[in-house]
Parts: C-alpha cells; structure tokens; sequence
C-alpha cells in the first residue's frame, strides 16, 4: 500500500507572529508557488549577479500558494508573493496585505496529465472516456480544496465528467511538486501537474494536455506585500523585464506581463 502518500498543507505556522512586524534584514524575501521553484531561483541568481555593487541577497520560499498566502496573513517577512492563481493572490488584497495598485498578472501556464518514464497510458481528453480504466493505482495532483493545480485539476475533471470515478484513486498533495515527485518515483500511475514542472523531469512524461477551456485560466499574479522594503521594489520590476521574461520563457512559462 501506499504509505501516507497525502500531506495534506497546514495552514496554520505557529512560528510566525500574528502581527507584522519590522526586520533589519536588507535581503529580499520572494515567496513563490512551488511550480516556480527553478525559474524564480535562476532569476534571483541572475539580479544578484547584474546588482554586485549593492550586494543584493535574494531569499526565496517555495510551497503552495495557500500555504504561503496563510504565512503572509501570520506575519511571516515577505517582500514579494506570487501565487499559481489570482484566487489566493486576492486572498492576501482582501486582508490588505498586498500594496495597492501593484499586482501584475505576470505568468501563464498550462495543466498536463503525466505518468512515469516508460509507463504512457492512452487517453482521450473528452466527455465520456473511462479514464478510471485507462491506468491502474493512484493519480496525484494538489490537494484540490487548496492547492491551485489541485483545484485546476478538479475543475478540469469535473468539465470532462471524470471526477466521480478518479475521486477515489485520487491523492491530494501539499504542493504540485510533491505530487511531480510521486510519479517520478511510480507512487502515483498518474499525475496532474503544471507543463513547466513535468518539463523539468526526465522521469515523467506527459500523457496529454487538458483543454484550457476545461479550467479556469492559469494565472501567476505578482504583488508587493505590505511593508516591504524599498530594494525589494528593484527585483520587483525586474520580474517584468525582457530579461527576466527570456528566462520564464525558457521554462516554458507564457509571459502575460509585457
């Protein structure tokens, strides 16, 4: 059997303080959704290496939006957050934690059925098709009540009518990488996950892509959170210049800020 394969994200982290407080620390802190772990980390390093006479340092933190946006809303030091959906993103505006006037919706991206290297399955992407039959053992993806590629996934099965007989072989993750991480090991026979993140692993494959129309659009949106400092403001822009965009573009991430 499959040992505990659901982490299921917490939503409440005791460590940070409720209220948000001043650091001394002059890093700038980007909170990101985990699908953006690569890219966002190469984009760091790239800033650091153009702002060497500012001796710019760049933290990153990469986990579900959900989870993120709760650590924000706890006080957590964040500078810079951006979500995998507009839905989480607002979230944090309606809190009034994000700086007015200072979302861009930045990235686009695209949800794909994955199975491991060697194990493709076949599948028609339209109403009526016995997914259920298609593959055997569990699929994963987020978990679909808070992880945005879960709740992508779960509007795309519902579209497709496959939600009431995957739900059972369904395993709800903490983030998308945790359920890319899954297949890649053959836990899971199937996975939904984001194009980007299967791109980056040689040991999925993608089965097929669902229809965008079955879905909501896949939005990054990027803000400034309240209180951030005044040089988390440069690497701000900087996520919307060509230079940054070349490196999304790489990643296969559509580029919606322009």
């Amino acid at each position: 059997m499959i040992k505990q394969l659901a982490v299921l994200v917490s939503l409440c982290v005791s460590a940070w303080m409720p209220m948000r407080v001043a650091y001394a620390d002059d890093s700038i802190k980007v909170f990101a959704a985990a699908s953006l772990t690569n890219v966002i980390s190469q984009i760091a390093k790239q800033y650091e290496q153009e702002n060497t006479a500012n001796q710019t340092e760049i933290r990153t933190s990469f986990a579900a939006s959900s989870a993120l946006a709760k650590q924000i809303e706890k006080g957590a030091p964040a500078d810079i957050f951006i979500s995998a959906d507009t839905q989480w993103m607002q979230y944090l505006q309606n809190k009034k934690l994000i700086q007015a006037n200072t979302q861009v919706n930045l990235l686009g991206n695209q949800l794909v059925l994955i199975a491991p290297t060697g194990k493709r399955f076949k599948v028609n992407m339209e109403k009526g098709f016995d997914i259920a039959a298609a593959f055997s053992g569990k699929l994963c993806t987020g978990d679909p009540a808070s992880v945005p590629v879960g709740i992508y996934a779960k509007q795309s099965l519902t579209a497709l009518t496959w939600w009431s007989s995957l739900e059972p072989k369904l395993v709800g993750t903490q983030d998308v990488r945790s359920a890319l991480v899954l297949v890649e090991r053959g836990e899971c026979d199937a996975g939904i996950v984001y194009e980007t993140d299967a791109n980056i692993s040689d040991k999925v494959e993608i089965v097929a892509k669902f229809p965008e129309s079955s879905h909501e659009p896949i939005v990054y949106p990027l803000g400034l959170v309240v209180g951030a400092s005044s040089n988390a403001v440069g690497f701000y822009r900087y996520l919307s210049s060509p230079q940054a965009h070349a490196v999304f573009t790489k990643y296969g991430f559509t580029v919606l800020a322009k």
